[in-house]
């Protein structure tokens, strides 16, 4: 398994990023609560993947010009995508589940077709350190007589990590093996593809995009990043999501090692661990299948960050450190100019 992997940290200075409604605990009867987390050290707010998702999915879609999946509700319950990851972008690289029911060819009866594709993209929530979050007192009395409308809603100063991983060989590459998670296709698909010889292996067979289609959505996925945007009460808050610290690199592997290069507990130390970021480079330099590009926004941090730009990594390891943007940036361009990567 080849991976891209990546893990960064985000400023919320005064958020509330991920809502969960009202919260019936509150003295305020309302008052809308962040989503939080209980842990052994305290209370963490965080961002859920699925939101997180949405916020990637929609800067591919509004600034790379993504052809993303209609989605159709054909139950009060299930909504479901096209599911063809040769046309739509983000039914490639973000999966899918779809259930239908069609219209058996020559035969006046229908049958249940599901098809489901694992997203190559997996990625944590976004958590923050142990905080108390703060309520704010808000009233609503405009244009109107009366008693004002009162409100409360909660958000937090914090730090948000998540890490993710993209699986090079799964992305833009298909099986139609009838079993869970490995019937990629609709059998019209797999018609399609077998026209257009797109087949590649024979036991079992699978279906591979172009080489190019497929490098275009692999670093499309990693440039959103430069652009993140979205979160709840953007209108109080504006909190700008982008990575002030991002860790980026491939591996010949699918887990992500640089989870805990970010402190779990508190920043004390500093927000990036040099220890540990050197113990994990030199314990998988071997497989390390591209350069390591660390992005820090000058100013982000504490005095220990400045000593990032002293790091020196362990021998054999090809490190840059420089801005967030300049980091995505070049190892998009290292990686675009490997093909072996991008081979299924």
């Amino acid at each position: 398994m080849k991976s891209i992997i990546g893990a960064y940290l985000i400023d919320a200075p005064f958020s509330a990023l991920n809502n969960r409604g009202i919260d019936p605990r509150a003295s305020n009867e309302n008052e809308i609560a962040t989503k939080t987390i209980n842990s052994p050290e305290g209370v963490r707010p965080y961002v859920s993947a699925q939101a997180l998702r949405y916020w990637w999915r929609q800067v591919l879609r509004t600034k790379f010009n993504w052809n993303c999946s209609p989605v159709e509700k054909i139950k009060n319950n299930q909504a479901v995508t096209e599911a063809d990851p040769i046309i739509y972008d983000d039914d490639d690289i973000f999966g899918y589940m779809s259930a239908r029911k069609i219209e058996v060819e020559g035969k006046k009866k229908t049958e249940n077709v599901t098809v489901t594709r694992v997203s190559p993209l997996k990625c944590s929530p976004l958590i923050g350190l142990p905080i108390r979050v703060t309520s704010d007192f808000g009233v609503m009395n405009r244009d109107f007589e009366g008693d004002p409308v009162l409100y409360n809603h909660q958000f937090y100063s914090n730090i948000l990590k998540g890490i993710f991983a993209l699986d090079l060989g799964a992305a833009g590459t298909f099986t139609s093996i009838n079993k869970a998670g490995s019937k990629n296709l609709s059998d019209d698909l797999v018609q399609r593809c077998e026209a257009e010889g797109m087949v590649v292996g024979d036991n079992p067979k699978r279906y591979v995009i172009p080489i190019d289609l497929k490098k275009k959505r692999v670093t499309d996925t990693i440039a959103a990043l430069k652009y993140l945007s979205g979160g709840a009460m953007l209108t109080l808050h504006l909190t700008d999501v982008t990575p002030k610290i991002i860790i980026l690199s491939t591996l010949n592997g699918g887990n992500n090692i640089f989870m805990n290069v970010f402190p779990h507990r508190n920043y004390e130390q500093g927000l990036i661990d040099l220890d540990a970021l050197y113990t994990v480079l030199e314990d998988y330099r071997d497989d390390l299948l591209s350069g390591v590009y660390i992005g820090i926004l000058p100013g982000f941090g504490t005095e220990n960050e400045k000593e990032l730009l002293q790091f020196k990594a362990p021998e054999g390891v090809d490190l840059t450190v420089t801005s967030p943007v300049k980091a995505i940036e070049g190892f998009i361009q290292e990686i675009s100019n490997n093909d072996a990567l991008f081979e299924a």
